[in-house]
């Protein structure tokens, strides 16, 4: 704890809640369609954590009184932030004395989960934020914790917003200086590769089992083979790309991760896959999209001949997770298919493109 800042009384115990560690408010971002998914991830938070009502798609709030680095671990989360209520009618009061030490606590806490020198910057969000007293309000926070004052982002994050009634002000610290979702195994990049969160999202909703052999058609950069071996060992994990590019960024990745012994990656055309028929357990797949990776007319050929390779090579039952963007295109093929029973359609929100998840089962 710095000098500037003084113990802050913890809010009032939540119904529920019995731990000795304060309540605190926390807000977790969520890839919008994926809240059920996270929500059953926080009940392994035990009684620590109460969810409360959604105050917008994408948002889970959440009252806890567990230890902090817990939420760090959260796979299905985007980002968690410590959120702090102030009763002041403009953000100049926060520039007094009580309430800008409460500032820096809120802050410190946070940096206080990392290693020395994890948050080198700072960042504030919030609308009127190159208006003159929120400009100060950065420069004193960034100055009294040892910060640079960031230009359009940090590593410690904070918004500043109205509160939910509209009365008061919300103060947001972001608990980790990068996203939940920026995974610490991602050595190498490919342009629209899966976020963290949804490939985490795809791999639960294949119902990852010890006995599965799993396959990746178009893996890229490892991904979801990475993200469903972090979840279960799998009896054989198989990774496939057209591109050795992608194949050797996949292979880093898995590195990093500690995963390259528990997969094998190669280079194959999922539409002509050398494997037996009714050899495969669960296939995955983020499928292009037709804007970054491949088009419409591509896609046109290239979804039927998918489908149908992937319905050969997989055992009566099997189960069958993909991502798109061409949704008609994939509704139309699957509608009258004898192939693939649909179990369930995702819509998730990945910043401004809506793809869906289509959850499939080998008739």
């Amino acid at each position: 704890m710095s000098k500037y800042t003084r113990k802050v009384g913890p809010p009032p115990p939540a119904r529920g809640l019995t731990s000795a560690q304060p309540v605190r408010r926390i807000e977790l971002a969520v890839p919008a369609g994926l809240e059920p998914l996270a929500r059953r991830e926080l009940r392994r938070l035990g009684r620590e954590a109460r969810v409360d009502a959604a105050p917008a798609p994408g948002v889970i709030g959440l009252a806890y009184s567990g230890e902090l680095r817990r939420l760090l671990g959260l796979r299905l989360v985007t980002s968690a932030a410590l959120l702090r209520s102030f009763a002041v009618p403009r953000p100049r009061a926060l520039l007094g004395d009580e309430h800008l030490r409460a500032a820096l606590a809120l802050c410190e806490t946070a940096i206080g989960l990392h290693p020395p020198g994890s948050f080198r910057t700072l960042f504030l969000s919030a609308a009127g934020a190159d208006t003159a007293v929120l400009r100060r309000l950065k420069a004193e926070l960034a100055g009294r914790l040892g910060l640079e004052p960031g230009a359009d982002d940090g590593d410690l994050l904070l918004r500043l917003r109205r509160g939910a009634s509209g009365a008061g002000w919300e103060l947001l610290a972001r608990l980790s200086p990068r996203p939940l979702a920026t995974r610490a195994w991602r050595v190498c990049n490919r342009e629209g590769a899966l976020n963290g969160s949804v490939a985490c999202a795809m791999a639960t909703l294949s119902g990852p089992d010890a006995g599965d052999t799993y396959l990746n058609i178009g893996c890229g950069s490892g991904t979801l083979l990475i993200e469903r071996l972090q979840l279960a060992p799998a009896r054989r994990a198989l990774g496939c790309d057209t591109s050795p590019e992608a194949l050797d960024c996949a292979r880093a990745n898995l590195e990093a991760a500690g995963l390259a012994g528990r997969c094998e990656l190669h280079q194959w055309d999922a539409r002509a896959l050398p494997l037996p028929g009714q050899s495969v357990d669960v296939i995955v797949g983020d499928l292009p999209f037709g804007h970054l990776v491949g088009s419409h007319v591509e896609n046109l050929a290239l979804y039927p001949a998918l489908l149908a390779e992937g319905a050969r090579v997989a055992r009566p039952g099997a189960r069958c997770v993909l991502l798109t963007h061409e949704v008609r295109l994939m509704e139309r093929l699957l509608a009258h298919s004898d192939l693939w029973r649909v179990e369930a359609i995702t819509r998730v929100d990945l910043g401004g493109l809506f793809p869906r998840i289509f959850q499939l089962r080998r008739r």
